[in-house]
């Protein structure tokens, strides 16, 4: 039996950012992510439906909709998909990934709406419409999505309420990573799923060649770099989204100036920090066995040294460490604050994770010193520009680590940059010699896969095939049994065709074959199939040959008879007749006796 498996990658397939992909298995469509790509500010930010269906809504094609995480390239084209381009079907994400999206994502409408005046974009309530259809997962709980399709949430690291989804369609499979983490950190767990051997396997590919140094040297790198800015009077700047590295930032940040005894004030964007304490709070089982612990003397996002930050703040004189949103300086206050400090070359802006092409941070980290702002001004930067990769990203090792712990029949890499998952691609091929698809936006990859189908066999059968002394079963070795095969109640069983008949209730018909054969002997009839008994019994040993009084020889369940032919004395015709049990013995003794009888026979 062979089956097709379906992934087409709408965005985010050669590329980081506007994750979509749709998978189609066992008859189902799903939807993994539906993210925006921070980059662009047209339509482009949004993927293209049109490849779903040109026309009609998305409902009548889409079996389920499964959101990962909260990050908006993975989440930010949601209501625009279910409010304005029309999906009315079931959304899956974590409960914490369901309190916190509707905040980002109005977030961002405030900022590209409310301040920017962008038109084609989601209203509040389209937002809040959107959220209605959400149905919130559990860890390890296996929904059933309809009769035949089900899924399940594993803990995947990288930012509260992340989850992997195990996709499951009667015995075929697709595993979907999402942003995942393969080692733990301040305040998150590494991810972790089953041996579940899926069909396929669909990882992130952000850092497809990076194997990441010490993390205890990167955060020594980076609180040494903080320090002497703080200390030459400098100001650093750190873009980060409202929730994951930050909460590590702060809590790296808040633990130095304890032990150091600073004094220079850090901020954190107003609002957010309550905001973050609140869903730490609330979703504490999804933080790592640390914070989880001493979360009963205190919290450890109530932080003394970190206060919100007012706009006013930024002109203030003096040194200072500002964490504010979005992460990639594509907008908000972050860009705001970079425009203020860019001038001076006593600050510092730290980049802690990946800028997406396009971005402001994807430009200054490629060396960009001259800026086009928006109204044609230019903006000259010479503040010190420092990438910390404290990203909640599995490197090349961490992909590694996952192929073998879920053990994939075929992989498929997504959301990385072309020319690294080239190379992380022939690595996987060698190492686990399965097949590695890396498809860019747009494309579709089909797999073919081999479902094995479940099926019970009677002890009666199972007995009389060990009398016929083969051998012991084992679940290592194919074996050949032969019966009937039944189906009841949806499910197969394999009986003797003896139980069959009684089970079903029917009647044994007898199947022979026949077959003419003419040859050339000038003897009597008696003679010739004398003549033949003879040949027989010196050919076939082992075999119960009888020469019957009613005319006929008899080899086995096979019966010869002989009559002459009425145009020519000399060719007799021999009728054959067998049944199918002694199909392989019929067929040979017919192109046995094609050839003649030989001379010397009596």
């Amino acid at each position: 039996m062979r089956e097709k498996q379906q992934q087409q990658t709408r965005r985010a397939g050669q590329d980081v950012g506007r994750s979509c992909i749709l998978v189609s298995i066992g008859g189902k469509n799903i939807m993994l992510d539906c993210g925006m790509h921070m980059g662009y500010n047209d339509d482009r930010r949004f993927p293209d439906f049109s490849y779903i269906t040109q026309n009609g809504r998305l409902t009548d094609f889409l079996d389920c909709v499964i959101i990962s995480h909260f990050h908006l390239d993975h989440c930010g084209a949601l209501p625009y998909m279910s409010e304005m381009v029309g999906y009315d079907g079931p959304i899956y994400m974590t409960h914490p990934t369901k309190a916190i999206c509707p905040i980002l994502l109005e977030d961002f409408r405030k900022i590209t709406v409310d301040k920017k005046g962008e038109t084609n974009f989601f209203t509040s309530q389209m937002i809040k419409d959107c959220m209605k259809k959400v149905i919130p997962l559990n860890l390890h709980q296996t929904v059933q999505v309809d009769d035949e399709l089900e899924i399940k949430a594993y803990y995947a690291g990288h930012v509260l309420g992340a989850a992997m989804v195990h996709i499951k369609v009667g015995s075929e499979s697709v595993v979907y990573t999402g942003d995942y983490n393969m080692t733990p950190d301040r305040h998150l767990g590494a991810a972790w799923i089953d041996k579940c051997r899926p069909d396929i396997l669909i990882s992130e590919s952000t850092y497809a060649t990076t194997i990441r140094d010490s993390k205890r040297c990167r955060e020594r790198d980076f609180l040494k770099k903080v320090h002497e800015t703080i200390e030459r009077g400098g100001k650093v700047l750190i873009p980060v989204f409202a929730l994951g590295r930050a909460q590590e930032l702060c809590i790296l940040l808040e633990t130095f100036w304890e032990r150091m005894n600073l004094k220079a004030p850090i901020y954190f964007s107003t609002g957010l920090t309550e905001k973050a304490n609140h869903y730490y709070k609330l979703f504490i089982t999804w933080t790592n066995q640390k914070i989880r612990k001493t979360f009963v003397q205190r919290n450890m996002f109530e932080f003394k040294h970190i206060k919100a930050f007012d706009r006013s703040y930024a002109d203030n004189p003096g040194p200072m460490v500002v964490f504010a949103t979005p992460g990639m300086l594509h907008a908000g206050q972050s860009l705001q604050i970079f425009k203020k400090w860019a001038g001076n070359e006593k600050n510092m802006v730290i980049m802690p994770g990946y800028c997406v092409q396009g971005t402001i941070g994807h430009k200054i980290l490629n060396g960009q010193r001259k800026l086009e702002m928006e109204g044609r001004a230019t903006l000259d930067v010479k503040l010190q520009v420092e990438y910390m990769s404290f990203s909640a990203h599995a490197d090349a090792k961490g992909i590694m680590q996952l192929i073998r712990m879920a053990e994939p029949r075929n992989m498929l890499l997504v959301h990385g940059e072309a020319v690294k998952m080239e190379f992380l691609k022939s690595k996987i091929e060698q190492e686990f010699s399965i097949d590695c698809y890396m498809p860019a936006n747009g494309e579709t990859v089909t797999v073919t896969t081999n479902p094995s189908v479940p099926v019970d066999i009677s002890l009666n059968l199972l007995k009389r095939e060990m009398a016929l002394g083969g051998p012991l079963p084992d679940p290592k070795k194919p074996r050949t049994m032969h019966g009937t095969l039944i189906m009841k109640e949806n499910s197969l069983k394999l009986v003797s065709s003896e139980q069959a008949l009684k089970e079903l209730g029917l009647n044994e018909h007898q199947l022979r074959f026949t077959c003419r054969v003419p040859v050339q002997d000038p003897h009597s009839d008696p003679d010739t199939l004398h003549r033949i008994y003879t040949h027989l019994k010196s050919v076939l040993k082992g075999y119960t040959i009888q020469h019957l009084p009613d005319g006929t020889v008899m080899v086995e369940s096979i019966v010869i008879k002989v009559s002459s032919s009425t145009e020519d004395a000399n060719t007799k015709i021999l009728l054959l007749s067998w049944s199918y049990q002694d199909e392989d013995l019929g067929s040979f003794l017919s192109s046995l006796l094609k050839k003649g009888l030989p001379s010397g026979l009596c």
